[in-house]
């Protein structure tokens, strides 16, 4: 029997290569892959950071008209928060902070006496924060500050948190999506270059060659070619990432900060491309000899 291996079988089967457009199509659909992984997992940083900032953390509102009985409040309220076990640390937002948030909507110069503005208490917590701790928060606070309100800074960011979460579902579906067309068109390549080589592989039949042989032609074709594309693709989807990373980072939220990657990110995101290899190639294998079994 013929043994089919190596340059010697490649040549049996014409290819284009670089000229062809499979490097081409592999390169977008890996590019496009890294991008989406890359934001999926920038989100999913800033959600895990965002919850463990915020896990423990109560904001007590003093919701009093009058200043002076608002400052009164929120003074008392302080002293009775910095007394108990429960309680890690207190701080006061100043009000001139308040107003530099409330600017933007408010516009400036627009004093508290025009818009009453809640004191503002953030509490950390020697835990994390639940209604059992929010209870005997709003308990201590009955007396000393009658217009206090207790909530979970968790809780204000709740449908931002939902909204990232399906954000990242999305992500998580481009990702499965792109992958399934990458393979389709190493599918429909396949099954191209099957048609027009169908006679050279009739007579690789009749001297011999197996289905074997005759799929690790295109299987060695195929990965050449998902190697060129996926190296192409990963350089592109990382000048992507690294731009859009800078313009994030000029926005200097907070939030955003927390969603930087980290290493074992960088590695996923550095494997997307020999995963795609592999797929490619299994693709290829399976789709000839798949219809290596119908033609003949």
């Amino acid at each position: 029997m013929i043994k089919f291996r190596g340059d010697r079988a490649a040549q049996l089967v014409p290819q284009a290569r670089l000229a062809g457009p499979m490097p081409w199509v592999i390169a977008i659909m890996i590019s496009l892959t890294v991008i989406a992984a890359a934001g999926g997992l920038a989100l999913s940083n800033v959600v895990s950071n965002a919850r463990a900032e915020l896990a423990g953390g109560a904001t007590v509102q003093i919701l009093e008209a009058s200043p002076s009985e608002r400052n009164r409040q929120a003074d008392a309220a302080e002293a009775v928060l910095a007394e108990h076990p429960l309680v890690g640390s207190t701080r006061r937002v100043p009000d001139e902070e308040l107003d530099a948030l409330l600017e933007p909507w408010l516009g400036a110069g627009a004093g508290s006496e025009a818009v009453p503005v809640p004191a503002l208490i953030d509490v950390r917590l020697r835990g994390d924060v639940t209604q059992q701790s929010l209870g005997t928060l709003r308990g201590l606070l009955v007396d000393a500050a009658p217009s206090a309100r207790v909530d979970a800074q968790s809780s204000w960011l709740g449908p931002v948190f939902s909204a990232l979460s399906s954000l990242q579902w999305l992500a998580a579906a481009l990702v499965v999506l792109l992958g399934l067309t990458s393979a389709a068109a190493v599918w429909l390549a396949a099954r191209s270059a099957l048609g027009s080589n169908r006679d050279t592989i009739e007579i690789v039949h009749l001297l011999g060659g197996t289905d074997v042989q005759i799929a690790r032609i295109f299987e060695r074709s195929v990965g050449f070619d998902a190697t060129l594309g996926g190296a192409f693709g990963l350089a592109l989807g990382l000048l992507a990432i690294l731009f859009l990373g800078q313009q994030f980072a000029d926005l200097g939220s907070g939030m955003m900060a927390g969603g930087g990657l980290r290493w074992f990110d960088w590695v996923a995101i550095a494997a997307i491309p020999i995963i795609g290899v592999v797929i490619a190639m299994l693709t290829a294998r399976l789709t000839v000899l798949g219809a290596l079994r119908r033609m003949l």
